[in-house]
């Protein structure tokens, strides 16, 4: 009896290790994709399809599927929801923060940019799997694709400027550094934004960016086309406003384009509250129901508010069917399945992150380096009359650190929260040591702004905009000239230039640093001040990069990705979508206050010779073109060539330029060096809506190079076939 009952005993344990090994189809890392997903859609109730429908998938606990969430990640990784951008409470957890994304850009810098993302995505992992943390997703919403057609756009500072081609490539630059290089799993999934023509924030929830297929095509979507067939991204946010009539979040464009078009096949979601806005705000359907019938219909799987009541209500009533559902669900299983949540496979690279190495990466010196370097090299010098710049430390005694900028870095509503923040205060006191003295004013209350810049040898009066506003509520800013989601700018001069006027005139030895996330119209700070920096907020390490430029300790070579413009009178309305009327470097004929491209270095560099392999082009060439450049100058430095090209043969309404190319590049000095870019036909194309493609038109195309869009040096022409 006793050995039966052994015998029964062991039979049951191996019967209960073969079931705890059984595998599910959706498990079996060898079948594809579509089948892993055909599966596992197979074995869920209706009611886990429904639940999985949302910003935070819940996964199938009961089929060992992991659930995930969205996060933020446009300079650094933060916890995303309601209420919750930036960590906060028992839950908390810093992470390396980044010049903003504007800043960013600055850089011109694709692989530093993917550099950066892939830090990130690392940390994301790290958040996700180490046992004191686990709470964070794996789907990360970013890069911002939109682009920054008009400087009071209150979201400029998550862009990448105004140019569709640079955003384009910083863009599939930093989808690809999320996701990782591995051919089967991602790092994270790269959930692009926000999609589309959305570059306004008054009346965002009923506004219509009206615009043709030619804009639509060649500027709009240009970067989310380049973010979805080059960089890989699978995921991507529909817009809170209309496109030529129709809501983003329900618009055919969703299947008929990312979908049909481009072989986008994962995640599309609404915006935060989008859902509903399409009756409260859009009044586009008479009620949720509807509007959750209309959503499944146009592709959208993932939900950023509450649905869950709405679209079982459509269920019950036959206006969606569970096939329906289906459908749409295959794309957001998709994106789980590439971010290794379907299965435990070795295979997946990235499984071991925040487990096998339990250092966080935010700690690490690392880290710290690479958010130094990315702030120094997104400083864009726009004067330095007579070389005040850089200082000499050695030969001064005193410096001034004067205005509300100075000593405070700030989080904007997407960051997290950093490991330490360096001020620019901090930096120059890191940058100059005991041995000179450091004079402090936030203001001029009691003139004391005056008085410090009389008692120093140099005044550093740093200026700008407060990416919260001071705290105040959603919606409201301090000043006119200020701008975040939900609000645009209503003016673009500075109110603190009355600061830099007064500093100016008490010490003629001024830089003016202005720390923003966008342009202002500072033409008497232009006219005046001997030297003048940009840089946007937010990074950790803003102070010291910001010093590692005043003090020589490396050339700036950053360069603007906005035209900055002398008065607001300029501007077209807003609302105005098409920019063939007179917007951005491409259209518009006034004087810009500082050109797009443009950026000084502490060295001169002489364009010396341009060569190409070829004076033709043809459907699917790319050509290669050489630029010999010198060091002219005393400073090592970086400079960022660009490519230029214009159509004067062109019988339709082409830009007057538009960059095609560029590149950061290290010279040093009295070094020269041969600077290779590619010129590729597709990029020279426009879109042909007769024949609904894009096309290589006939005639003369003229190429020029230089550091920016209005400092031009070498030219030549080539002939398309």
């Amino acid at each position: 009896m006793k050995k039966i009952l052994f015998l029964i005993i062991i039979l049951t344990l191996l019967s209960n290790n073969v079931f705890a090994q059984q595998e599910f189809p959706f498990q079996n890392v060898k079948l594809s994709d579509d089948e892993r997903i055909e599966n596992l859609i197979s074995l869920m109730t209706l009611e886990e399809k429904v639940d999985n429908l949302s910003s935070r998938p819940a996964g199938v606990p009961r089929l060992g599927v992991k659930g995930t969430r969205i996060m933020e990640g446009y300079h650094g990784l933060a916890y995303s929801g309601p209420a919750n951008w930036r960590v906060r409470g028992k839950d908390s957890s810093v992470t390396t923060t980044f010049p903003q994304a504007y800043g960013l850009a600055q850089m011109w810098d694709p692989e530093l940019i993917q550099k950066i993302a892939s830090l990130e995505a690392d940390e994301c992992r790290y958040l996700a799997q180490n046992k004191n943390h686990g709470r964070a997703g794996l789907i990360i919403m970013s890069p911002n694709a939109d682009l920054g057609r008009d400087i009071r756009w209150g979201r400029t500072e998550e862009c990448y400027g105004e140019d569709a081609f640079l955003a384009s490539r910083l863009t599939v630059a930093f989808v690809k550094g999320l996701q990782g290089n591995n051919p089967k799993y991602w790092k994270t999934a790269a959930l692009l934004k926000h999609f589309l023509a959305n570059s306004n924030e008054n009346e965002r929830f009923i506004n219509s960016s009206d615009i043709d297929e030619r804009l639509y095509r060649e500027y709009y979507s240009y970067t989310f086309y380049k973010g979805v067939v080059e960089g890989g991204s699978r995921a991507y946010m529909a817009a809170y406003n209309k496109v030529n009539g129709i809501p983003c979040a329900v618009h055919p464009m969703l299947k008929d384009i990312t979908v049909d078009e481009w072989g986008q096949n994962g995640i599309i979601c609404t915006d935060g509250g989008a859902f509903k806005l399409l009756v409260d705000a859009h009044k586009y359907y008479p009620s949720y129901k509807d509007a959750a019938k209309g959503c499944i219909n146009a592709g959208i799987n993932m939900f950023l508010d509450d649905y869950k009541s709405s679209l079982h209500e459509a269920l019950k009533e036959g206006l969606v069917n569970e096939e329906e559902i289906d459908d749409v669900l295959k794309g957001l299983l998709r994106v789980m399945l590439k971010v290794g949540l379907l299965d435990n496979s070795m295979d997946n690279p990235y499984i071991s992150i925040g487990i096998e190495d339990t250092i966080p990466p935010w700690t690490k010196t690392d880290a710290e380096k690479l958010v130094r370097e990315a702030t120094g090299k997104s400083v864009v010098l726009l004067k330095n009359e007579n070389n005040i710049l850089p200082i000499n430390k050695e030969t001064i005694k005193s410096v001034a650190v004067i205005g509300p900028s100075a000593d405070l870095v700030v989080s904007d509503w997407y960051a997290g929260t950093p490991p330490y923040q360096i001020s620019i205060l901090d930096g120059i006191k890191n940058a100059v040591g005991e041995n000179v003295k450091i004079n402090y004013a936030a203001s001029n209350k009691a003139d004391s702004a005056i008085i410090v810049a009389k008692n120093s040898d140099v005044v550093i009066v740093c200026v700008g905009n407060h990416p919260l506003s001071y705290g105040l509520k959603w919606g409201d800013n301090q000043v006119a000239s200020d701008g975040r989601e939900a609000i645009d700018r209503e003016a673009i001069s500075l109110e603190q230039e009355d600061l830099v006027k007064l500093v100016r005139k008490s010490n003629p030895n001024t830089v003016l640093v202005i720390v923003s996330s966008f342009p202002y119209s500072i033409n008497w700070s232009k006219e005046n001040v001997p030297a003048i920096l940009h840089i946007s907020q937010s990074s950790q390490e803003l102070g010291n990069g910001l010093a590692d430029i005043i003090f020589g300790k490396i050339s700036p070579a950053g360069r603007l990705v906005q035209t900055w413009s002398k008065s607001i009178d300029e501007l077209l309305p807003i609302l105005e979508y098409d920019i063939t009327k007179g917007r951005t470097y491409m259209y518009d004929k006034h004087e810009p206050l500082f050109p797009f491209g443009h950026g000084l270095s502490y060295t001169e560099f002489e364009y010396q010779k341009m060569s190409i392999n070829k004076n033709n082009i043809s459907e699917g060439d790319t050509l290669n073109l050489n630029i010999k450049i010198k060091n002219c100058g005393d400073f090592d430095s970086d400079e960022v060539v660009q490519v230029y090209v214009s159509y004067p043969d062109s019988k339709i309404k082409r830009p007057v330029k538009e960059l095609k190319g560029f590149k950061r590049i290290h010279i040093k000095s009295g070094e020269t060096e041969n600077v290779e870019l590619k010129l590729a036909a597709d990029d020279l194309k426009y879109w042909d809506k007769d024949k609904h493609k894009f096309n290589l038109e006939k005639g003369e195309i003229k190429i020029a190079v230089g550091a920016s869009s209005a400092d031009l040096k070498l030219f030549t022409e080539i002939e398309a076939d």
